[in-house]
């Protein structure tokens, strides 16, 4: 019996990830089970120790603490590294390795509905691991041409900075919009009862030429970032494609096998 988990506050218990991935360690025989698991901020690296003590085969990590877990780690993949957040933990032997799956996560998911990033322009919103991810995702792979928006502007500047891209401050952004195709909130907030002060900014926020707005959050029933394309007439995608496709590439780094990314789009189906 393999154990795998999801490593994250009280919104462990709320993920979809459990769902998809007991589902798919089902249907490749996989005897296993993945659970959550809600670490306290102080308990992170404990967290990690018992992940290595109680042999689990693998771990999911995701907000608030794809940062945290870093320095618990033995070694980051390139791309974690790159990034400096990570959403995967692989074993290997006694030692525990570090991956993000969240930027190809990303770009596959933006695949999947027939987006282009190419040599358009991006606004990410935020600053945590999540956006990191979206934004190297979008510049590495994409190509495109990013910039990063944090309500905290310090630490927008020193994530645009680790990755080598260009900020811009919400104050400038109500006042005088953007011109961005793609436009994604990698914020934990999509609903006014979540942040009053991020559903004023979107509403005010002009994004001029936009054709896709991208919220990496799923599960709301009032979506101020829906209504922002809406209002733009662009497209709206929620975070359960990126979800599938992240959780796809986990599965890869635990299991070594290739699993159609249609297993785990049926399983969130299966699961809503």
């Amino acid at each position: 019996m393999k154990v795998y988990c999801v490593l994250s506050d009280e919104r462990a218990f709320r993920s979809k990830s459990p769902a998809i991935h007991n589902m798919a360690l089902k249907r490749n025989g996989i005897v296993g089970v993945y659970v959550p698991f809600m670490v306290l901020p102080d308990r992170v690296g404990e967290a990690i120790r018992d992940v290595r003590i109680l042999n689990i085969a693998g771990a999911n990590v995701t907000a608030p603490y794809k940062q945290a877990v870093l320095r618990y780690l033995d070694s980051l993949s390139e791309e974690a590294s790159a990034i400096g957040a990570v959403n995967t933990i692989v074993r290997d032997g006694n030692a525990l390795v570090g991956h993000n799956t969240d930027a190809k996560g990303f770009m596959d998911a933006l695949g999947s509905v027939g987006f282009d990033s190419s040599g358009k322009t991006s606004l990410v919103i935020g600053a945590g691991g999540a956006a990191k991810a979206v934004a190297y995702g979008i510049k590495t792979h994409g190509l495109g041409h990013v910039f990063i928006a944090g309500r905290n502007s310090e630490k927008a500047r020193q994530a645009a900075e680790k990755l080598g891209l260009e900020t811009v401050s919400f104050t400038s952004l109500a006042a005088d919009g953007i011109e961005a195709e793609l436009v994604v909130n990698a914020t934990a907030v999509s609903s006014a009862d979540e942040s009053m002060v991020t559903a004023e900014f979107a509403r005010r926020l002009n994004i001029g030429r936009c054709e896709l707005v991208v919220d990496i959050n799923y599960g709301r029933s009032e979506n101020f970032w829906q209504e922002l394309a809406q209002k733009h007439g662009a497209s709206f995608v929620d975070g359960l494609p990126m979800l599938a496709y992240q959780a796809r590439r986990s599965f890869t780094l635990w299991t070594g096998l290739e699993v159609d990314a249609r297993e785990f789009l049926e399983a969130l189906e299966d699961g809503s």
